[in-house]
């Protein structure tokens, strides 16, 4: 096999003229007209085929005498085990490719892609706009810093570096975050992008580097406004009614004591005018926070503002109530979450309330000033009731006693207002009836 081996010189590889040079063992140099050099190995393949398989320019520049050899070497050792050297190759040009773009797939699996392919898929199940707003700011923005890493590389010292700063400041958003990067991790590893355990989870990961929050930082209450301010708040809101939804919708909001999803989601079709006992407001399940339907009954006060409420897109039974400023695809889309947020900041009461606040403070009023039962009250907000029988009760055979309670609201909040157009300094104040007249029976 020596003799018929390494026929060929380097010099040789240079200088051959056009034609076919045999080196042995199948390579072969390959000489054009125009002097282009090229490597060959040509061979039969165990099918009994003749093939030639091209390795490389020749000559200056091009592959080595030496390396020629080593690929025919190799491409002999394909054929005695019995294989193809152009179907290995092809094979193993393949599996490069295929790894190459694994490799470009898992850089480009990115946290922020994952956040949004997460929110996506789980966004259908989540009651309200409100909901996906904060997932999106919470895992795009407080922790925005993973946003470029692929899921692959996200480390543990990744996801500490985010909370620390805030695990103590905020402790609650610190918490909702941690857990919400847990659940995209673990999406990414069910998917195969990540093959590492978990950098988020908290036992036996985060915990000892964390430790537990105190105790006193684990219940945030949001801001809510003193039921003596209420009247105020309300005066504030209709001086902006002329021109601004979000205050008609903030006012509604205070009149029924719901939820700020409630009220922007707030359909005309929902709205019955000729319901047995007075008009009412019925809330669908899927807007609710319990996921049960809620009837809402409607007093004078907030019949009016269905009244201007109306122009705004015409009643149509799917139309919202409280339209946005501008409309999709031609047709009107309800209020944002945040709108009324920014109602408050140009009120300048956002120091001073959230909108949940203001279902605080009418609790509030009604434990302080009113004798209505407190399940009256619990009904009227809509809050889960232990006892199902007793729940089912207050939904239906308590709406006359409920709608009682809205209107003494209403007419307090409204007794307010107009002392305060009257100029009196403290609108509220002056119509807080002294007790016990002040307590009014359910």
């Amino acid at each position: 096999m020596a003799r018929t081996l390494n026929r060929l010189t380097a010099r040789t590889v240079e200088t051959a003229a056009a034609g076919k040079h045999s080196d042995g063992g199948g390579l072969y140099l390959i000489v054009a007209q125009d002097g282009r050099r090229k490597w060959s190995f040509i061979y039969t393949s165990p099918a009994g085929r003749r093939r030639e398989m091209g390795l490389g320019v020749a000559g200056k520049g091009g592959v080595a005498l030496v390396d020629a050899r080593q690929l025919a070497a190799a491409a002999r050792d394909h054929l005695a085990h019995g294989f193809d050297p152009i179907d290995k190759r092809d094979a193993a040009r393949e599996a490069q490719a295929e790894a190459e773009q694994e490799r470009k797939r898992v850089k480009a699996a990115t946290f922020a892609l994952w956040a949004e392919r997460y929110i996506a898929t789980h966004e259908h199940a989540w009651r309200n706009a409100k909901h996906r707003y904060q997932w999106r700011a919470t895992l795009l923005k407080d922790a925005a810093a993973l946003g470029d890493k692929p899921v692959a590389q996200v480390t543990r010292a990744d996801v500490l570096a985010v909370l620390e700063p805030i695990w103590r400041k905020k402790p609650e958003t610190a918490t909702r975050l941690r857990g919400r990067i847990e659940r995209v991790m673990d999406a990414a590893i069910a998917a195969g992008d990540r093959t590492d355990p978990n950098p988020a989870i908290w036992k036996g990961g985060l915990e000892p580097l964390l430790g537990a929050m105190p105790k006193a930082a684990r219940v945030i209450h949001q801001r809510a406004l003193s039921w003596k301010d209420v009247p105020a708040f309300v005066h504030a809101l209709r001086a902006r009614q002329g021109d601004s939804v979000a205050a008609l919708a903030a006012e509604w909001l205070v009149l029924t004591a719901a939820r700020t999803g409630e009220v922007i989601g707030a359909t005309w079709g929902e709205i019955e005018m000729q319901a047995e006992g007075g008009p009412v407001w019925r809330v669908p399940a899927s807007r609710m926070k319990a996921g049960r339907e809620h009837v809402v009954p409607l007093v004078p006060q907030a019949i009016t503002l269905l009244e201007r409420a109306k122009p705004l897109t015409g009643g149509a039974a799917d139309a919202p109530i409280f339209p946005a400023p501008r409309w999709k695809g031609g047709k009107p889309v309800g209020l944002s979450n945040m709108a009324m947020l920014v109602l408050l900041d140009r009120m300048g009461w956002r120091d001073r309330t959230t909108m949940h606040g203001l279902r605080s403070a009418f609790r509030d009023w009604c434990a302080e000033q009113t004798s209505f039962p407190r399940e009256i009250a619990e009904a009227a907000l809509a809050h889960v009731n232990a006892d199902k029988v007793e729940a089912a009760y207050l939904r239906t055979g308590h709406l006359t006693k409920r709608r009682k309670l809205m209107q003494t609201w209403a007419g307090w909040i409204d007794k307010g207002v107009t002392r305060l157009d009257r100029g009196d300094a403290d609108g509220s104040a002056n119509v807080v009836p002294i007790a016990p007249l002040s307590r009014v029976t359910g």
